[in-house]
This record gives structure tokens, sequence and C-alpha cells, in this order.
């Protein structure tokens, strides 16, 4: 039976403390299931008030050891923040990390936003576009097989390569987790698919539009075709029995998409009609 959409799943970051073996179990049903993907946020630390200070664990090292125990989804960061790692050495956890999964690895990119754990751990916040553009260039030209030699205001490497080679020519597909001008037009000429996260655009596929279409127009810009950018859309879902015990009705002032099982996969494939095409 054919879906009108791929799904994957982003497994647990900070909504409860979750353990190795259950994320490995967590790993294993997903692709025992069906599920196209999984997905880990990339992220340090969070400190929100009134909830106690929480924090992931780190993604890349996560990341190897769920391609060591599944064998068919793809896999990926939702998205890695850019400033955390120099690009060539970012470029070199993403290589690594593909050939461990057998080449199953999606490279989503960002440049952050939590000023939270950029200053905790001492990551310069400022100019975090800036430097997310100068190391776009540097991560997809090691990762497609260059040797590069660049200095530029953030970022110098002088004759790095990406050895072993990468198990497939060309290197793993790269995805942008942003919809502002800037990040697109660095972007959007090199990377395979584009996602949004649930709050911007309200967990509803009419608020889409607007983001799909900065999508279409920096496409344009580039002389790409859209239709070549796969739309991957992140929707925050609790099923019903869930929803209810949690208190999951609103969260950030956003309506969580939940209900019966059959009733959610109906809203779930009318995704399709905003134009996207993978849902997390």
């Amino acid at each position: 039976m054919s879906r009108p959409l791929r799904v994957g799943v982003q497994l647990p970051e900070v909504e409860r403390e979750v353990r190795w073996p259950e994320l490995a179990a967590m790993a294993r049903t997903a692709e025992a299931v069906g599920l196209d993907s999984m997905w880990v946020g990339d992220h340090l630390l969070y400190d929100r008030p009134p909830e106690p200070r929480r924090g992931p664990w780190e993604a890349w090292t996560t990341l190897a050891a769920l391609a060591a125990v599944t064998e068919r989804v793809e896999l990926g960061p939702l998205v890695a923040c850019a400033g955390f790692h120099d690009p060539a050495m970012l470029a070199k956890l993403a290589s690594t990390v593909d050939e461990i999964s057998g080449g199953r690895l999606v490279v989503g990119l960002g440049a952050g936003w939590n000023r939270t754990e950029f200053d905790a751990f001492g990551v310069d916040y400022d100019d975090r576009v800036e430097r997310f553009v100068e190391g776009f260039d540097i991560v997809r030209r090691l990762l497609a097989g260059e040797r590069v030699t660049t200095a530029g205001r953030h970022h110098r490497v002088d004759g790095a390569e990406l050895l072993p080679r990468s198990c497939r020519p060309g290197g793993p597909p790269l995805m942008i987790g942003s919809w502002r001008p800037r990040m697109l037009a660095a972007t959007i000429a090199h990377v395979t698919s584009w996602n949004a996260w649930w709050t911007d655009f309200g967990n509803h596929p009419d608020g889409l539009g607007p983001l799909h279409a900065a999508v279409d127009r920096t496409c344009d810009a580039v002389g790409r075709d859209p239709a070549g950018v796969e739309r991957t859309v992140a929707v925050l879902v609790a099923p019903l029995g869930d929803a209810a015990r949690a208190g999951l009705g609103h969260r950030d002032g956003v309506a969580v998409l939940t209900g019966p099982p059959a009733a959610m996969a109906d809203r779930l494939a009318a995704w399709r009609e905003s134009g996207a095409t993978t849902l997390v």
C-alpha cells in the first residue's frame, strides 16, 4: 500500500530523560513498523523557567549509535547547529555517520537560535548567520569530495579533505532548516530538501503557504526548479490518550494535532495538499 507522504519521527529530546537502551528500542521499533526516517534534535541546554534546566544527548554521537542499530531508515539531525562545530569537523562527523549507516544520513543544517546554550558552552552567538553562510560552503564542498582551501572572516581551512572517501558519490544529501531569505539564498542551490518547524506555520497546513513561497522565490532567483526541493514538515502530534494525560491540547499557543489514530491519519494525509512531501 502506497502512502501519500513519507513519514518519519523525531526521537525524544528534552520532553523527558530517555536513556540509550530506550532510544535504541525506539529506533528499532520505528524501523520495524515501516517509518521512512528518524531524527534527533541538536541542542545542548534549555533553561526556561519555571521548567527545570534540561539537555539532550549529543546529536552526532547519538546518530552514529542509531545508525549501528538500524538497517533501513534514513536518519539525521533536525537540524544540526552549524555553530557547535568548526565546519570541517562538522563535515567529518557527518561523513563518518553516513559510513556507519551505509549511506542513510541526511545532513540537516541550521544556524541555531537558543542563545542560552551558545553562552553556556562558550559558542559565539553573534553573527551566527554570517558564520553559517561561510561554514556551509566548506561543509558542502567537503562532503561533495572536494579538497578545500579557503580563508574567510570566521573560518579557514588549508587543504582539508575527507578521507576515506564517502560511501556515496557526491556525499550525503543536505537539508536546510530555515525559511529566512539570507539562509535560503546561501543554500537552496545545493540542498535536496527543506524543513519547516511546527512553530513557524502554526502546526496547520494553511500556514505553510508563505514559507513555500519563500523557497520558491529563492529557487527562481538561482535558476533552480522549485519542484526539485523536497518539502519536509515537522508536525507536533499527540495520540488522544497521551494528549489528555500530558495536557497537550495546546503548546506555545499552537494547537497540537491529536485524536483517534484513524482521524489523525486522515488529517496528516491532508498535508500533501499543502505541498509537503515528508512529515516528521
